[in-house]
C-alpha cells in the first residue's frame, strides 16, 4: 500500500515549512524530491523517519527505515564488516546468518575485499559503497536518501548510481531520494516531484524507461530535464 501525507503542517518558529501538505509515495518505487534550498526536502525525510513532530496524518507510515546520507557515518573504530554487523544485531540474532547477509551485500556493492578495512582507510567512493551496502542489508520497508552523491566527480557518481540501481533491482523497497541534481533524479527515480512550499507540488513527472537502460542524452531525458529546470528556475 502507498504511504500518503494527508494535510501535513510543520512550523519551525515563524517559518511554515508545510501547510496542509499532501503527497503520495508509491510502494517499492523510487521517488525523487527536488526543490530550492529551504523548500522542506530534509524536513520531509525527518517526518517520514519519525524524528520530528508534525500536525496532520500519514497513512501507512514506514515501519522500518534505513538511511543513506551525504556523510557515510561509518563508525571509525569498527571495520567495514563490523560496521554492518553493528546495525544488523538488533534484527538478526544468529551471528552466522548476519555474516552471510553481510557478505552478500558487500559482494553486491563490490566491497567484499574491504571488509577488514577501517573507515579511515577507505576512499570516499569506497566508503559510500559500504554505506549503501549497510542500508540495503538492514531490513526496512523504506530507504531515505539525503543527497548521498553530492560533491562527487561525475565518473564516481555514475559508478555509485550503477551500484545503487543494481542493489535496488536485487532488493526492492520504497525509496525517497532528496537531491539538488536533476540528472541523479532522471537516472534513479520512477517519479520526480518539485516541492512548492508550503502547501503544494509544482510538478510531478513519471519516468518509465527501465533504470538500467536510461541515457541522459535520450529524448525522454532531455525533455524531463528541460521541464524540471524550467520549474526550478522560476
Amino acid at each position: 500500500m502507498k504511504t500518503s501525507f494527508k494535510k501535513i503542517t510543520k512550523i519551525y518558529g515563524e517559518n511554515t515549512v508545510f501547510k496542509d501538505f499532501s503527497l503520495d509515495f508509491e510502494p517499492n518505487k523510487i521517488t525523487a524530491i527536488l526543490g530550492k534550498s529551504g523548500s522542506g526536502k530534509t524536513t520531509l525525510l525527518n517526518i517520514l523517519s519519525g524524528s520530528t513532530d508534525y500536525e496532520g496524518n500519514i497513512e501507512n507510515p514506514p515501519k522500518n527505515v534505513a538511511y543513506i546520507f551525504q556523510e557515510t557515518r561509518l563508525l571509525p573504530n569498527l571495520t567495514v564488516e563490523k560496521n554492518l554487523d553493528f546495525v544488523l544485531k538488533a534484527q538478526i540474532k544468529d551471528k552466522t546468518d548476519r555474516k552471510k547477509k553481510i557478505e552478500r551485500f558487500l559482494k553486491l556493492t563490490e566491497s567484499y575485499d574491504l571488509k577488514d578495512s577501517y573507515p579511515s582507510e577507505l576512499s570516499g567512493g569506497q566508503a559510500q559503497r559500504v554505506a549503501i551496502a549497510r542500508a540495503f542489508a538492514y531490513a526496512s520497508d523504506f530507504l531515505l536518501m539525503d543527497e548521498p552523491f553530492k560533491e562527487m566527480d561525475i565518473a564516481l557518481k555514475r559508478r555509485l548510481l550503477d551500484v545503487f540501481i543494481k542493489l535496488y533491482e536485487t532488493d526492492n523497497r520504497t525509496v525517497i531520494f532528496v537531491t539538488h541534481e536533476i540528472d541523479e533524479a532522471i537516472l534513479l527515480a520512477d517519479t520526480v516531484y518539485i516541492l512548492d512550499p508550503p502547501s503544494g507540488i509544482s510538478i510531478k513527472i513519471d519516468i518509465l524507461t527501465q533504470k538500467t537502460l536510461r541515457d541522459l542524452t535520450s529524448n525522454e531525458s532531455v525533455e524531463v530535464r528541460a521541464k524540471l529546470l524550467n520549474k526550478l528556475l522560476k
